[in-house]
């Protein structure tokens, strides 16, 4: 069976990089790896594997909304003169935790 049909869609940069070196790792091209999802998503009926959504821990969604927040603008992000003084300080967390 010959491809004939074309499918364009848009990706971030970061993304399209990470998985083509994902799968290159296994010797096979992006475009051979949306191949065997959809292959696949056709012999499941849908879906070849249970979506979830990621479940993270309060800590973890604190950080992440610092980091967009920070990203945003919203708060401005600790600097450090060097190294020590951020190690210093994660020391003295540590104790106080």
């Amino acid at each position: 069976m010959s491809k004939t049909a074309t499918i364009n869609m848009r990706i971030e940069p970061s993304v399209k990089s990470q998985a083509e070196n994902v799968f290159s790792s296994f010797g096979i091209s992006v475009t051979d790896a949306i191949n065997i999802f959809l292959h696949a998503s056709i012999m499941e009926g849908g879906f070849p594997f249970q979506p979830k959504q990621p479940r993270y821990n309060r800590e973890t969604l604190t950080a992440m909304q610092e980091a967009r927040d920070i990203m945003d603008g919203k708060i401005e992000a600790k600097r450090y003169p060097s190294l020590s003084v951020l190690m210093d300080e994660m020391d003295a967390e540590e104790r106080n935790a």
